[in-house]
Protein backbone atom coordinates (compact mmCIF):
# COMPACT_ATOMS: atom_id res chain seq x y z
CA UNK A 1 0.00 0.00 0.00
CA UNK A 2 1.31 3.49 -1.01
CA UNK A 3 2.18 5.75 2.28
CA UNK A 4 -0.22 8.95 3.14
CA UNK A 5 1.52 12.03 1.32
CA UNK A 6 0.86 15.28 1.62
CA UNK A 7 -0.08 15.52 -1.95
CA UNK A 8 -2.85 13.46 -1.07
CA UNK A 9 -4.05 15.70 1.77
CA UNK A 10 -3.61 19.19 -0.55
CA UNK A 11 -5.65 17.47 -3.79
CA UNK A 12 -8.04 16.24 -1.08
CA UNK A 13 -8.67 19.93 0.69
CA UNK A 14 -9.00 21.23 -2.69
CA UNK A 15 -11.83 18.75 -2.98
CA UNK A 16 -13.58 19.15 0.36
CA UNK A 17 -13.40 23.13 -0.24
CA UNK A 18 -14.62 23.39 -3.63
CA UNK A 19 -16.98 20.09 -3.63
CA UNK A 20 -16.35 19.16 -7.41
CA UNK A 21 -13.74 17.65 -8.99
CA UNK A 22 -12.95 19.65 -12.09
CA UNK A 23 -12.78 22.90 -10.32
CA UNK A 24 -10.23 20.95 -7.82
CA UNK A 25 -8.65 19.36 -10.45
CA UNK A 26 -8.09 23.24 -11.94
CA UNK A 27 -7.50 24.63 -8.28
CA UNK A 28 -4.15 21.92 -8.18
CA UNK A 29 -3.30 22.30 -11.73
CA UNK A 30 -3.65 18.95 -12.27
CA UNK A 31 -6.32 16.65 -14.77
CA UNK A 32 -9.56 15.68 -13.26
CA UNK A 33 -8.89 11.94 -14.01
CA UNK A 34 -5.45 12.52 -12.11
CA UNK A 35 -6.77 13.67 -8.96
CA UNK A 36 -9.35 11.29 -9.32
CA UNK A 37 -7.08 8.42 -9.18
CA UNK A 38 -5.04 10.26 -6.10
CA UNK A 39 -8.71 10.14 -4.33
CA UNK A 40 -9.23 7.00 -4.63
CA UNK A 41 -5.65 6.13 -3.85
CA UNK A 42 -6.41 7.68 -0.31
CA UNK A 43 -9.20 6.06 0.28
CA UNK A 44 -7.30 2.96 -0.19
CA UNK A 45 -4.98 4.54 2.45
CA UNK A 46 -7.93 5.26 5.04
CA UNK A 47 -9.66 2.22 4.00
CA UNK A 48 -12.96 3.99 3.64
CA UNK A 49 -14.84 5.82 1.18
CA UNK A 50 -14.13 10.38 2.20
CA UNK A 51 -16.85 11.26 -0.47
CA UNK A 52 -19.95 10.24 -2.34
CA UNK A 53 -19.57 10.58 -5.53
CA UNK A 54 -23.02 11.97 -7.53
CA UNK A 55 -23.12 13.25 -11.03
CA UNK A 56 -22.71 16.75 -10.90
CA UNK A 57 -21.32 17.44 -7.40
CA UNK A 58 -19.86 15.47 -4.39
CA UNK A 59 -20.48 15.29 -0.52
CA UNK A 60 -17.77 14.04 2.17
CA UNK A 61 -19.07 11.48 3.76
CA UNK A 62 -18.66 12.17 7.92
CA UNK A 63 -15.36 10.17 8.18
CA UNK A 64 -14.03 12.90 5.14
CA UNK A 65 -15.87 15.60 6.90
CA UNK A 66 -13.69 14.68 10.05
CA UNK A 67 -10.62 14.06 7.58
CA UNK A 68 -10.90 17.12 5.77
CA UNK A 69 -10.70 19.32 9.36
CA UNK A 70 -7.24 17.52 10.04
CA UNK A 71 -5.98 17.61 6.77
CA UNK A 72 -6.14 21.85 6.79
CA UNK A 73 -4.84 22.07 10.20
CA UNK A 74 -2.13 19.65 8.64
CA UNK A 75 -1.40 21.60 5.47
CA UNK A 76 -1.55 25.11 7.68
CA UNK A 77 0.67 24.37 9.99
CA UNK A 78 3.37 22.99 7.03
CA UNK A 79 3.04 26.30 5.00
CA UNK A 80 3.59 28.23 8.20
CA UNK A 81 6.73 26.04 8.69
CA UNK A 82 7.97 27.31 4.84
CA UNK A 83 7.27 30.47 6.03
CA UNK A 84 9.21 30.66 8.85
CA UNK A 85 12.24 29.03 7.02
CA UNK A 86 11.90 31.83 4.32
CA UNK A 87 11.43 34.48 7.08
CA UNK A 88 14.32 32.89 8.35
CA UNK A 89 16.45 33.29 5.10
CA UNK A 90 15.24 37.45 5.12
CA UNK A 91 14.23 38.19 1.75
CA UNK A 92 10.98 36.99 0.42
CA UNK A 93 11.65 34.16 -2.33
CA UNK A 94 9.83 31.18 -3.63
CA UNK A 95 5.78 31.07 -4.18
CA UNK A 96 4.02 34.30 -2.71
CA UNK A 97 0.09 33.83 -2.55
CA UNK A 98 -1.57 37.18 -3.21
CA UNK A 99 -5.09 37.53 -3.55
CA UNK A 100 -6.76 40.54 -5.00
CA UNK A 101 -10.82 42.25 -5.78
CA UNK A 102 -11.85 41.95 -8.62
CA UNK A 103 -12.41 45.82 -9.21
CA UNK A 104 -8.48 46.32 -9.05
CA UNK A 105 -6.91 43.06 -10.22
CA UNK A 106 -7.45 44.01 -14.07
CA UNK A 107 -5.83 47.24 -13.57
CA UNK A 108 -2.75 46.98 -11.34
CA UNK A 109 -1.93 43.39 -10.92
CA UNK A 110 -0.13 43.28 -14.05
CA UNK A 111 2.02 45.91 -13.07
CA UNK A 112 2.16 44.42 -9.50
CA UNK A 113 3.77 41.48 -10.54
CA UNK A 114 5.82 43.50 -12.89
CA UNK A 115 7.39 44.97 -10.29
CA UNK A 116 8.01 42.28 -8.16
CA UNK A 117 9.29 40.68 -10.63
CA UNK A 118 12.22 43.65 -10.88
CA UNK A 119 12.43 43.87 -7.26
CA UNK A 120 12.24 40.04 -5.78
CA UNK A 121 13.40 37.86 -9.18
CA UNK A 122 13.32 34.78 -6.57
CA UNK A 123 9.71 35.31 -5.98
CA UNK A 124 7.24 33.00 -7.79
CA UNK A 125 3.73 35.22 -7.69
CA UNK A 126 0.24 33.18 -7.59
CA UNK A 127 -2.45 35.83 -7.63
CA UNK A 128 -6.19 35.12 -7.08
CA UNK A 129 -9.04 37.03 -7.91
CA UNK A 130 -11.99 36.70 -5.32
CA UNK A 131 -14.44 39.27 -3.73
CA UNK A 132 -13.28 39.94 -0.69
CA UNK A 133 -15.09 37.31 1.54
CA UNK A 134 -13.66 34.62 -0.40
CA UNK A 135 -9.95 36.31 0.28
CA UNK A 136 -10.07 36.77 3.85
CA UNK A 137 -11.41 33.40 4.15
CA UNK A 138 -8.90 32.12 2.48
CA UNK A 139 -5.93 34.42 4.32
CA UNK A 140 -7.05 32.70 7.67
CA UNK A 141 -6.95 29.70 6.06
CA UNK A 142 -3.06 30.19 4.96
CA UNK A 143 -4.07 29.52 1.28
CA UNK A 144 -3.32 33.14 0.60
CA UNK A 145 -0.08 35.49 2.01
CA UNK A 146 -1.31 38.53 1.34
CA UNK A 147 -4.69 40.27 -0.22
CA UNK A 148 -5.03 43.27 -1.93
CA UNK A 149 -8.85 44.69 -0.95
CA UNK A 150 -11.09 47.50 -0.16
CA UNK A 151 -10.22 48.67 3.71
CA UNK A 152 -11.47 48.68 6.83
CA UNK A 153 -11.41 44.62 6.81
CA UNK A 154 -12.06 44.77 10.66
CA UNK A 155 -10.67 41.13 11.41
CA UNK A 156 -8.76 40.62 14.44
CA UNK A 157 -6.31 38.05 13.32
CA UNK A 158 -5.40 40.39 10.22
CA UNK A 159 -2.71 43.09 10.00
CA UNK A 160 -4.14 45.72 7.53
CA UNK A 161 -1.57 48.64 5.55
CA UNK A 162 -3.54 51.64 3.41
CA UNK A 163 -1.90 51.50 -0.03
CA UNK A 164 -3.72 54.86 -1.58
CA UNK A 165 -6.83 56.08 -1.50
CA UNK A 166 -8.96 56.66 -5.01
CA UNK A 167 -12.28 58.16 -6.38
CA UNK A 168 -15.06 56.98 -8.21
CA UNK A 169 -16.44 58.09 -10.95
CA UNK A 170 -19.65 58.36 -12.52
CA UNK A 171 -20.53 56.33 -16.30
CA UNK A 172 -23.66 57.68 -17.62
CA UNK A 173 -24.79 57.30 -21.36
CA UNK A 174 -23.00 60.39 -23.74
CA UNK A 175 -26.33 62.08 -24.08
CA UNK A 176 -25.81 63.01 -20.85
CA UNK A 177 -22.55 64.69 -21.17
CA UNK A 178 -22.94 68.64 -20.42
CA UNK A 179 -25.74 67.87 -17.86
CA UNK A 180 -25.34 68.60 -14.75
CA UNK A 181 -23.50 66.25 -12.50
CA UNK A 182 -26.69 64.51 -9.93
CA UNK A 183 -26.05 64.05 -6.10
CA UNK A 184 -26.23 61.31 -4.37
CA UNK A 185 -29.62 61.80 -3.47
CA UNK A 186 -30.22 62.14 -7.46
CA UNK A 187 -28.47 59.18 -8.18
CA UNK A 188 -30.90 57.68 -5.56
CA UNK A 189 -33.73 58.44 -7.95
CA UNK A 190 -31.99 56.90 -11.16
CA UNK A 191 -31.36 53.33 -12.67
CA UNK A 192 -28.14 52.49 -11.33
CA UNK A 193 -26.30 49.84 -12.19
CA UNK A 194 -24.63 47.91 -9.71
CA UNK A 195 -22.39 44.87 -9.48
CA UNK A 196 -23.67 41.18 -8.26
CA UNK A 197 -24.03 40.90 -3.98
CA UNK A 198 -20.48 39.87 -2.88
CA UNK A 199 -18.73 42.86 -4.09
CA UNK A 200 -17.34 45.26 -1.87
CA UNK A 201 -17.45 47.85 -4.55
CA UNK A 202 -21.14 47.24 -4.63
CA UNK A 203 -21.57 48.19 -0.99
CA UNK A 204 -19.78 51.39 -1.03
CA UNK A 205 -21.82 52.22 -4.12
CA UNK A 206 -24.61 52.00 -1.97
CA UNK A 207 -23.23 54.04 0.92
CA UNK A 208 -22.65 56.91 -1.13
CA UNK A 209 -25.86 57.05 -2.57
CA UNK A 210 -27.57 56.10 0.99
CA UNK A 211 -29.65 53.46 -0.05
CA UNK A 212 -29.85 50.44 2.85
CA UNK A 213 -27.94 47.21 0.95
CA UNK A 214 -31.61 45.36 1.94
CA UNK A 215 -33.75 47.77 0.35
CA UNK A 216 -36.43 47.02 -2.89
CA UNK A 217 -35.41 48.63 -5.77
CA UNK A 218 -35.52 47.52 -9.52
CA UNK A 219 -31.77 47.15 -9.34
CA UNK A 220 -29.88 45.64 -12.32
CA UNK A 221 -26.38 44.11 -11.80
CA UNK A 222 -23.90 43.18 -13.77
CA UNK A 223 -20.61 40.42 -12.73
CA UNK A 224 -17.81 43.13 -13.94
CA UNK A 225 -17.35 46.66 -14.02
CA UNK A 226 -17.40 45.98 -18.37
CA UNK A 227 -20.43 44.40 -18.17
CA UNK A 228 -21.77 47.89 -15.90
CA UNK A 229 -20.17 50.32 -18.56
CA UNK A 230 -21.47 48.47 -21.52
CA UNK A 231 -24.38 48.44 -20.48
CA UNK A 232 -24.41 52.19 -19.85
CA UNK A 233 -23.10 52.73 -23.00
CA UNK A 234 -26.53 50.91 -24.41
CA UNK A 235 -28.80 53.62 -22.41
CA UNK A 236 -30.08 51.31 -19.99
CA UNK A 237 -28.45 53.24 -16.48
CA UNK A 238 -26.01 54.83 -14.99
CA UNK A 239 -22.89 53.57 -12.50
CA UNK A 240 -20.18 54.45 -10.35
CA UNK A 241 -16.51 53.21 -11.26
CA UNK A 242 -13.01 53.23 -9.24
CA UNK A 243 -11.05 55.68 -11.22
CA UNK A 244 -8.11 53.34 -11.97
CA UNK A 245 -10.79 51.45 -14.09
CA UNK A 246 -11.91 54.11 -16.29
CA UNK A 247 -8.97 54.21 -18.81
CA UNK A 248 -9.31 50.42 -19.64
CA UNK A 249 -13.22 49.88 -18.90
CA UNK A 250 -14.27 53.30 -20.92
CA UNK A 251 -11.85 53.24 -24.00
CA UNK A 252 -14.26 51.30 -26.18
CA UNK A 253 -17.37 52.50 -24.73
CA UNK A 254 -20.04 54.98 -25.71
CA UNK A 255 -20.03 56.37 -22.62
CA UNK A 256 -19.44 60.00 -20.63
CA UNK A 257 -17.04 60.34 -17.55
CA UNK A 258 -17.92 62.61 -14.82
CA UNK A 259 -16.57 63.78 -11.62
CA UNK A 260 -19.08 63.59 -8.64
CA UNK A 261 -19.69 66.59 -6.78
CA UNK A 262 -17.88 66.87 -2.91
CA UNK A 263 -18.01 65.39 -1.09
CA UNK A 264 -16.84 62.58 -3.48
CA UNK A 265 -17.02 58.65 -2.79
CA UNK A 266 -13.76 57.26 -2.49
CA UNK A 267 -12.21 54.11 -1.13
CA UNK A 268 -9.09 52.96 0.51
CA UNK A 269 -7.35 50.00 -1.31
CA UNK A 270 -4.93 48.09 1.23
CA UNK A 271 -3.24 45.03 1.94
CA UNK A 272 -3.47 42.88 4.35
CA UNK A 273 -2.09 39.41 6.14
CA UNK A 274 -2.35 37.22 8.63
CA UNK A 275 -0.75 38.89 11.83
CA UNK A 276 0.65 36.15 12.80
CA UNK A 277 2.70 35.32 9.73
CA UNK A 278 6.18 34.69 10.25
CA UNK A 279 7.01 36.86 6.82
CA UNK A 280 4.91 40.32 8.50
CA UNK A 281 7.95 42.05 7.76
CA UNK A 282 8.90 40.98 4.30
CA UNK A 283 5.15 41.82 3.57
CA UNK A 284 5.13 45.42 4.86
CA UNK A 285 8.17 45.63 2.26
CA UNK A 286 5.94 44.01 -0.57
CA UNK A 287 3.07 46.84 0.53
CA UNK A 288 5.62 49.63 -0.26
CA UNK A 289 6.50 48.36 -3.41
CA UNK A 290 2.76 48.16 -4.82
CA UNK A 291 2.01 51.35 -2.78
CA UNK A 292 4.09 52.74 -5.15
CA UNK A 293 2.38 51.13 -8.05
CA UNK A 294 -0.75 52.02 -7.20
CA UNK A 295 0.35 55.38 -6.48
CA UNK A 296 2.18 56.13 -10.18
CA UNK A 297 -1.46 54.95 -11.66
CA UNK A 298 -2.46 57.79 -10.31
CA UNK A 299 -4.74 57.03 -7.85
CA UNK A 300 -4.55 59.24 -4.46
Amino acid sequence: MNPLTMKHLRYFEALARLGHFGRAAEDCAITQPALSMQIRELEQIVGAPLVERAARQIRLTALGEDFAARAREILRAVDELGDLARAARGSLAGRFRLGVIPTVAPYLLPRIIHALAETHPGLDPRPREAVTGKLIADLLAARLDAAIVALPVSEPALDEVALFDEEFVLVRPPADAGKPVPSAEKLREMRLLLLEEGHCFRDQALSFCKIPPSAPRALMEGSSLATLVQMVGAGIGVTLIPEMAVPVETRSAEVSIARLPEPRPRRTIGMVWRRSSPLADQLAGIAAIVRGVGCGEGAG
